[in-house]
């Protein structure tokens, strides 16, 4: 068994983690500190995207809250211990953890569905803004309320930026504003809206479904290809995609797609079933 196959191996007290054959669900959980984001959280996240991060067996990975509640952003006693260090820089360090995690999360070559409800708030409405596929309840609140603790949202705002816009950045972070899940929906950070905590898995087993004729390996080069795309010129991109496209054809994915094309039939990963 690979270490990626024991998921279970890196478990702890602020995360669970269940894989369900080429889906591995992962639930922050810390439900009494409404699972604001601790410095132990981030570190064992971010050893854990990296544990799967070659692993093509896991398809999909599927990101929620205990409790009821998504993510109350970062874990403000963590602030208060740093303040009281009066060290810039080992502040400033801290911080840039969660950015880390974030670009991290973001590119992820898996397919990533965020399960939003109770509430999302600072960062945990960042983590909304990097998911492939974010799912919200339609009570769910959002909030970037950095502004008002007197900070910035620092290490979220170029990925909200990306997901939603310069303009509604702008208004969202400078004025603290509060919105339901369809607003939210609105605005770009969810992609669908369902009127129940049940409705939220309903949702995700029809996106895995979905996610279940994609070749992983095409998955993941098309996210390398899209997130090149923000970096390079255009015609260095090209050029990046027309390797990852040919190196994709001569994979054991692209010989099998092809074939099933031609023959009529459904190729190998199709037919694999992504739940228990």
């Amino acid at each position: 068994m690979s270490v990626s196959e024991d998921i279970s191996l890196l478990e702890n007290e602020t995360i669970i983690t269940k894989r369900e054959k080429s889906v591995l669900r992962i639930w922050f959980n810390r439900p009494k500190a409404k699972n604001a984001l601790s410095a132990a959280m981030i570190d064992e996240f971010a050893k854990l995207l990296k544990l799967v991060k070659d692993d093509r067996g896991i398809r999909t990975i599927v990101i929620r809250g205990i409790g009821g509640i998504f993510c109350a952003g970062a874990d403000i006693k963590d602030f208060k211990s740093d303040t009281q260090l009066a060290d810039a820089g080992l502040i400033a360090k801290g911080n840039r953890s969660f950015g880390y995690l974030m670009s991290q999360l973001n590119e992820q070559p898996q397919v990533t569905i965020m399960l939003v409800e109770g509430a999302a708030i600072g960062g945990g409405l960042g983590l909304a803004c990097v998911g492939d596929i974010t799912i919200v309840t339609a009570d769910a609140r959002f909030r970037l309320s950095e502004t008002s603790l007197g900070i910035p949202p620092a290490q979220i705002a170029p990925f909200v930026r990306e997901r939603i816009g310069l303009t509604n950045a702008r208004r969202l972070m400078l004025t603290g504003a509060r919105l339901n899940g369809r607003e939210a929906a609105a605005l770009g950070i969810a992609h669908f809206v369902v009127s129940s905590c049940e409705g939220l898995e309903e949702k995700c087993n029809e996106i895995l479904s979905q996610v279940a004729v994609c070749a992983p390996g095409a998955n993941a080069a098309t996210k390398n290809i899209l997130f090149e795309s923000l970096r390079q010129p255009r015609s260095e991109v090209l050029d990046h995609a027309a390797e990852s496209f040919a190196n994709c054809m001569l994979s054991k994915e692209g010989i099998e797609g092809v074939a099933a094309f031609v023959h009529k039939r459904k190729p190998y990963w199709a037919a694999e079933s992504v739940q228990e």
